[in-house]
């Protein structure tokens, strides 16, 4: 049993082991490959986070996967990089707007070069990642616009914040669905697809891919919180300084609006007040990590996985549907 990729996923087949190590490896320099430019600049600031490391969750999950149908179909990587390289570009965004410092353990590009180049480093990749994509047909082209405007449309909704009278938590898991359940449920689906898997696997991946997505993102939420910076390779809190509001603390807000207790109510003050200030953000990280509205996240956290692992069920019994159940596993764990 070997630990394949950064993510740590435990593969029992040396097969399917031979297959995702090739698949990631090929991945890897792929990337590379695609944020070079003519202008040493441009290749330096764009190959940034992608030497930085990551875990690499959505390439591992299209060569997963792609063991429904022909794993070497020569489509299966260069999808793989497309949907990765798009989340890179993302994040390179998400840094600008969450003026963040720190990503993957190094100074953010926006930290290191400004938010012009950050953002513009940004479009570059999204631009060679379209590059890619053209060659892939225009069904995959399709797909992947359709999951663009998903995770655009969910950052809007972030940035707008819900409506007068609808459910908080309700518009939340709906920003995170677009935001981050889009792009992996596309992983799923490019896997499925670019290898020619029956269009009924190809949509239990899709499914399985999205309900995971959101578990993976709830997970990242609780470890903005519960994490120090070490173990998740960017600041603590970043969401909390700057006013986002990830599931822990719409769980507190509900328990505060319902119950009123003092020390509820005096946690939310504290929230809507200036966590810009190092003292009071550090005082709210220290409040929230011990408070009861964590472990109901994390409770949201595990069901989001279980339904992931229930869509696998229809699937024939294997070692990469093994692998793909381990994985909703491995999320869970992190949300600790």
């Amino acid at each position: 049993m070997t630990a394949v990729g950064p993510f740590g996923l435990s593969v029992r087949d040396q097969a399917l082991e031979a297959d995702v190590q090739t698949g990631l490896a090929a991945v890897e320099a792929g990337l590379l490959d695609a944020c070079k430019s003519d202008v040493p600049f441009i290749t330096e600031a764009a190959q940034h986070l992608v030497r930085a490391g990551g875990k690499r969750f959505r390439p591992l999950l299209v060569m997963l996967a792609a063991q429904f149908g022909d794993p070497h179909a020569p489509g299966i990587v260069p999808s793989a990089v497309v949907i990765e390289l798009t989340h890179l570009a993302t994040l390179y965004h998400d840094d600008v707007m969450d003026e963040a410092d720190v990503r993957r353990g190094v100074a953010s590009a926006n930290a290191r070069w400004g938010n012009s180049v950050a953002v513009l480093t940004g479009d570059f990749l999204f631009a060679r990642a379209s590059h890619i994509l053209a060659d892939l047909g225009p069904e995959a082209v399709r797909v992947q616009a359709q999951a663009f405007e998903r995770l655009v449309t969910g950052q809007i909704l972030e940035t707008a914040g819900p409506r007068d009278g609808a459910d908080p938590v309700g518009h939340y898991l709906d920003v995170i669905a677009g935001k981050t359940g889009s792009l992996i449920a596309v992983s799923g689906r490019f896997g499925a697809m670019m290898s020619g898997a029956d269009e009924r696997v190809v949509d239990i991946l899709t499914q399985y891919g999205e309900r995971l997505g959101v578990a993976f993102q709830l997970a990242d939420d609780l470890l903005d919180i519960a994490s120090d910076s070490h173990e998740s390779g960017k600041t603590p809190g970043t969401d909390l300084r700057e006013g986002v509001p990830t599931l822990p603390v719409l769980h507190l807000r509900a328990q505060a609006a319902a119950s009123g207790t003092a020390e509820d109510l005096a946690l939310v003050e504290l929230l809507d007040s200036d966590l810009t200030d190092d003292e009071r953000h550090a005082e709210a990280l220290r409040r929230l990590r011990v408070h009861p509205a964590l472990e109901l996240a994390r409770r949201d956290t595990v069901r989001y996985a279980q339904d992931a692992r229930a869509m696998l069920a229809p699937l024939p019994e294997c070692y990469a549907k093994s692998a793909l159940e381990e994985l909703c596993d491995l999320v869970v764990h992190r949300a600790g």
